[in-house]
């Protein structure tokens, strides 16, 4: 008798950097990973649960007036300068490069961010991510995270766990950072069944799998165990984002 061969070849979604969507309105320059504003794109609206991944630079002084979000994870995380804060929770504060914030929108919430800094210009990673249920109670949580712990290795940054390392969300996600030496590999195992990775790499180069990837590009992948990933011979620093596949609301 035949033997059936049940084994899956993972599905890649390659997406490179020069192919967002771009839009310079002179105090925000933003780069678009999926359909977001004016840019639209049938074939890049979300990857599984993973609906917005922005990258934005704020001029000085300048940001995003009050205005209002609802039934989405929203995930900030600043890479360089800083971004003030203020929501109609009753938060009010400064991120700093390095932070992580989590606003879980969920029956609505007004917020605002501004650049602080009048000299120098912010930039921040702005993901989006659709909650496991609508119409949560809004929530905010802000951390602090050891840059060391991302050497060579990936730092978890979010979570759906509580009372896990880095901050949480309501949804079966994951979001870790990775900073590694030139030539090192690390292999990133899924933490769910039914779950993919995209995976960007925020800069350096990288082979992650298989496909050979320069600064800001990404890559889409479904139906693998498991993520390899080797840093070019400049290093690199990766952001990976787990999400489920499938949308349940």
């Amino acid at each position: 008798m035949a033997m059936t061969n049940t084994t899956t070849t993972p599905r890649l979604i390659l997406h490179r950097a020069a192919e967002r969507g771009h839009a310079d309105h002179g105090w925000l320059d933003t780069w678009h990973s999926f359909s977001f504003a004016d840019w639209y794109d049938p074939q890049r609206v979300h990857f599984g649960a993973l609906r917005v991944l922005n990258d934005d630079t704020v001029a000085p002084g300048m940001g995003f007036g009050t205005h209002p979000h609802d039934n989405m994870e929203i995930i900030s995380l600043v890479t360089e300068g800083s971004l003030k804060h203020k929501d109609s929770m009753g938060h009010e504060g400064v991120i700093q490069a390095g932070d992580v914030q989590v606003m879980s929108a969920g029956t609505g919430v007004l917020h605002s961010e501004f650049n602080p800094d009048a000299g120098h210009r912010s930039k921040f990673f702005q993901i989006w991510v659709f909650p496991r249920k609508r119409n949560a109670t809004p929530r905010y949580q802000q951390v602090s995270l050891d840059p060391r712990d991302r050497e060579n290795r990936f730092q978890q940054i979010v979570s759906p766990d509580p009372h896990d390392a880095g901050t949480w969300i309501g949804q079966d996600a994951w979001l870790h950072l990775g900073r590694f030496d030139a030539g090192r590999r690390a292999s990133h195992p899924i933490k769910m069944k039914g779950h993919g990775v995209y995976a960007m790499v925020v800069s350096g180069s990288a082979l992650i799998a298989g496909q050979e990837l320069q600064e800001r590009d990404a890559i889409g992948v479904e139906g693998s165990g498991q993520l390899e990933v080797t840093a070019g011979k400049e290093g690199a620093e990766v952001l990976l984002i787990e999400v489920p596949m499938e949308l349940n609301n």
